[in-house]
This record gives structure tokens, C-alpha cells and sequence, in this order.
């Protein structure tokens, strides 16, 4: 896999003669490849979004039988052709295509002993060989791809702006494609600030671009604006017309999210557990309840007891008021 890509590399590099567009054209190339999955996987996620009333009613209907609620889960599924784990499809893809371009664009400016690049993974007899061998730079456009930012911000801060604002352009992007997934979306169990968390979560990600080879940042700049592009057309295959299933998604979780406030829950994972921690904090307290139609003890007061219908004992007797609280002693006949 590394030697793949680093020929797709090589061969976009001797068409261009460019280190910035031969990796920005593999961006591309990849993108397109992982299109497919994007679709799918984003008609997966509304499919998923459009029956959440049901999956709510469900969840309400068998709170107390996990198994018969999973159970019947299940056959929601089956009955709507929907795969809950069909959105993790791109991202699972995602992960070895930055570790596998990481490492090549690692390897083709690993220093040997000279202190010079000795390229992996690449034929000796390739353009792109020839024009790192024995280098100490990997320039294009007065950028290093070799280095790291925050090297270039440390060694040489004034430098270093540059390389910066290319790490806040990317920051931008991150957040203009953010946004454009968090305007069509609405979740029944998100809060304002968790969106507004998702949608910043991204950009966070894109400070710690200051640690990677500049020629990587090139990378994922370029794949970026290709997923603006393919987001925008997602937009308009599937949330054009008021019958969509994009419009559908969004109205039925709408309503999933009104049963939620109603019932004072929500579907996601947390909810449920909250819901099942709740529900079993009221059954250990209910132990202690009193049973219905039983009677409270009544412990009497010091110094004496109260009758049945609360007049006093002889023991307690009442206490003289007013006139007689001073009675005069009888006459002598």
C-alpha cells in the first residue's frame, strides 16, 4: 500500500513537476474513490434519521425489556432495509489513508546518514526519485513539505507565518464543511451547545496539523476542498424538492426530537442510560416505600399518649387558660 502510493505520487509528479499539485491531485484521486462510500453512507444516515419516531416509540414502549426492545429493533431495521453502522464507512476508510500517506511522505524524506533524503518506496528510475535524492529541501512554491510547522514557527518565527496561516486556512476549511453538514442536519437528542461542539471539533482537530509534515497539511488542504465540493453536491441530490429524503430525515427527526422533550428523554446512547439509571434508583427507593393500604407508625410523644380521636390522656392532662388558670379554693360550707 505504501509503494502504491507513493507511485501515484511519482506519476502525478512527472506530469507537473510539483510536489504541491502531485499530492493535491492524489487527494483527489482518493476523494473520488471514497465518494461512493460517502453516498452511501449519508443515505444510510437518513434512511437511519427517518424512522427515529418510530425507534423512539419503541424505546418508550419496551424501556423496561432491553432484550424486547433490541428485539424489535432489529426488526425495524429489517422491515426498512437500514444499516445503523452504514455512516461509519468513510470514516473507517479515512484512518489508513492518513497513516499509509503519513508514512510515504515520511519515507521519501527520510534523511540517511549524509543528512540528505534517501527516498522509499519509490523506483530509482522514477522523475520523483531523482529530484529528492541527495536533497535537504522538499520545495515547492517556497514551502519545506519535509517540515513541520511548528519547527518552522520555532527556528524562525518570521518565517514561520507563513506555515501558519496555511495551518489557519485549513482550520477555515474544516469549518465552512462543518457547517454545511450541521445546517441540514437535525438531531433529536443534541443539544445547541453539542452541535455547536461537533461543528467547532473539526477545527480543534486542525491545530495539531502544526505537528505534521507540511506536505500532509498539503494533503489534507486539498482533500478538504474536494469534500466542500462533494457536500455540496450531496446537498442538492438529497434535500432538493420538499418530498426528499433529506426533507424527510430532517421532519421526522424533528418529531423524534418533540416525543424526546415530551417524554423527557432521548434516544441516543447517554439518554438511555440515564433513563435505565433512573429507573433503577426509583426501584431501589420503592423498597422502602410503605406498601399500599398499610398503616405509619406513629411513635407518641414523651410524657404521655394521644387517643383515637386526639383528646388527651389523663397522663398529659390539659393545661389551665385565661380565668381559671388561677382557681380560687372552694368555700367552707
Amino acid at each position: 500500500m505504501f509503494q502504491a502510493a507513493a507511485w501515484l505520487i511519482s506519476q502525478f509528479y512527472s506530469l507537473t513537476s510539483n510536489y504541491i499539485f502531485a499530492i493535491s491531485l492524489v487527494a483527489v484521486v482518493i476523494m473520488m474513490l471514497i465518494f461512493p462510500l460517502t453516498l452511501k453512507s449519508t443515505k444510510g444516515m437518513l434512511e437511519m434519521q427517518r424512522v427515529q419516531p418510530e425507534m423512539r416509540r419503541i424505546q418508550q414502549q419496551y424501556r423496561n425489556d432491553r432484550q424486547k426492545m433490541n428485539e424489535e429493533m432489529m426488526k425495524l431495521y429489517q422491515e426498512h432495509k437500514v444499516n445503523p453502522l452504514a455512516s461509519c464507512l468513510p470514516l473507517l476508510a479515512q484512518m489508513p489513508i492518513f497513516i499509509i500517506m503519513f508514512r510515504v511522505l515520511h519515507g521519501l524524506t527520510d534523511k540517511g546518514a549524509d543528512g540528505t533524503f534517501d527516498p522509499d518506496y519509490i523506483s530509482k528510475s522514477s522523475e520523483l526519485f531523482a529530484s529528492l535524492d541527495k536533497k535537504t529541501e522538499m520545495l515547492s512554491f517556497g514551502l519545506d513539505l519535509s517540515l513541520r510547522p511548528v519547527e518552522v514557527i520555532q527556528d524562525d518565527p518570521a518565517k514561520g507565518i507563513i506555515y501558519a496561516l496555511l495551518v489557519v486556512a485549513l482550520m477555515g476549511l474544516y469549518w465552512v464543511q462543518q457547517r454545511m453538514i450541521a445546517s441540514r442536519t437535525v438531531s433529536p437528542t443534541m443539544s445547541a451547545t453539542q452541535a455547536k461542539i461537533l461543528q467547532y471539533l473539526p477545527v480543534v482537530f486542525g491545530i495539531f496539523q502544526i505537528f505534521f509534515p507540511v506536505g500532509l497539511v498539503i494533503y489534507y488542504f486539498a482533500q478538504t476542498i474536494v469534500r466542500i465540493a462533494q457536500q455540496a453536491y450531496v446537498t442538492r441530490r438529497f434535500y432538493k424538492g420538499e418530498h426528499s429524503l433529506g426533507r424527510q430525515a430532517q421532519a421526522a427527526s424533528a418529531k423524534a426530537r418533540d416525543m424526546a422533550e415530551k417524554d423527557g428523554g432521548g434516544t441516543g446512547l447517554f439518554s438511555q442510560l440515564r433513563n435505565e439509571a433512573n429507573q433503577a434508583k426509583d426501584a431501589k427507593q420503592g423498597k422502602n416505600k410503605p406498601a399500599p393500604g398499610g398503616s405509619k407508625r406513629v411513635t407518641p410523644p414523651k410524657g404521655g399518649s394521644t387517643g383515637s380521636k386526639g383528646r388527651p390522656t389523663p397522663s398529659n392532662p390539659p393545661k389551665p387558660t385565661g380565668k381559671n388558670r388561677h382557681p380560687k379554693p372552694p368555700r367552707r360550707p
